[in-house]
């Protein structure tokens, strides 16, 4: 007989968390038991979207976890409050999977790897892990399809983090809802570099073995009036003199998962033997080898259950007993933390940072 996976939802700042309980709630072999804000107004639509019953409402984080005994917890708080979390909700015991990005700086990603314990997980999630056209691109890398990879460029962004929510629903942005929102506030680690820099740093690593920069250089810009910014790049140089450039961008002009802008957003790796080009959910990616430098559209993966999406994997790989790898492993994504931290003091020093 298959377990029953119990999960909870905790902080509703990031709207991802509808998008993870819809996850859940449409797994066979999973239940929301549980799900927690101190705004119980935030919660609403995940109660009637998923018919969750009152008594699996919390407003208490302990209340939460005590009553409802989640196997997995979701985290959904802001950037500067994972590491909170993290070390709040880690002595219960049970895995933790927490939304994009890993934490604000690298200070709160290593808070958070100490305060988990043995045979613990912690899961760090990057929605563009889950796009056909990013995981094909993985595994021709991973094929040797272009060699050794020696560059990725990343351009990547949305035209905002209020003009949509959950499942991708669309919403006006107005001046009120900006001075509200967490995305907008510094010290909440808001702005579009801590927002979408770690998936091109985090990815980078997955399709480049692991290699660390050893310089970093970052500008950023936006609109002066914002306390955060709405535009970053960076360039990283290697131990082997190659650059690899990270864009991010809130603004751009249409949602990638509607009607792909100008720049696309994705990925250009290069490698020793050829170059692959993966943009956002486009259905082919482009490839050239040195036996066709002309280059050829190969079709994306149809990615099967359970490796199409975050909690079907995640459920997967903790029923067989499986290490969580890729990008949604803590290893990987502390290196594409330890770049975005480079990055943002590049940024507010104007100066090039080593590693």
């Amino acid at each position: 007989m298959s377990k029953t996976w119990r999960i909870a939802g905790i902080n509703f700042d990031h709207f991802h968390i509808g998008d993870l309980l819809r996850q859940t709630f449409e797994h066979s072999d999973a239940e929301i038991v549980g799900i927690c804000d101190d705004d119980p107004s935030r919660m609403q639509e995940a109660i009637e979207n998923f018919s969750i019953s009152p008594e699996r409402v919390f407003t208490d984080i302990d209340t939460c976890m005590q009553t409802s005994d989640p196997d997995l917890v979701i985290i959904c708080a802001s950037t500067a409050r994972h590491a909170e979390y993290v070390e709040k909700l880690a002595p219960y015991g049970k895995h933790l999977f927490v939304e994009k990005p890993f934490a604000d700086n690298l200070e709160g990603a290593d808070r958070m790897l100490a305060a988990v314990q043995e045979g613990q997980q912690l899961i760090i999630n990057w929605p563009l892990r889950w796009y056909p056209s990013h995981a094909t691109a993985f595994r021709l890398v991973s094929e040797g399809k272009i060699g050794t990879v020696r560059e990725v460029h990343f351009y990547d962004g949305n035209r905002g983090p209020l003009a949509h929510g959950a499942d991708k629903v669309v919403l006006d942005v107005t001046a009120e809802r900006k001075a509200e929102s967490w995305f907008y506030n510094k010290s909440e680690g808001g702005g579009s570099l801590l927002d979408y820099l770690g998936y091109g740093t985090t990815l980078a690593a997955w399709y480049n073995g692991g290699k660390i920069p050893e310089e970093v250089t970052t500008i950023t810009g936006g609109d002066p009036a914002l306390e955060v910014d709405e535009h970053s790049i960076t360039v990283c140089r290697y131990s082997d003199g190659t650059l690899s450039k990270f864009e991010t961008k809130w603004g751009t002009f249409t949602d990638p998962w509607t009607h792909q802008p100008q720049p696309k957003c994705g990925f250009n790796i290069v490698g020793s033997e050829g170059t692959i080009a993966s943009y956002d959910l486009e259905p082919g990616i482009r490839v050239q080898t040195r036996e066709k430098p002309e280059g050829e559209t190969i079709p994306t993966d149809d990615l099967q259950h359970p490796f199409h999406a975050p909690i079907p994997y995640v459920i997967h790989c903790l029923e067989n007993n499986l290490p969580i790898d890729g990008p949604l492993s803590a290893e990987t994504s502390r290196i594409g933390q330890l770049v975005v931290d480079a990055a943002a003091k590049s940024a507010e020093t104007k100066t090039t940072i080593t590693i």
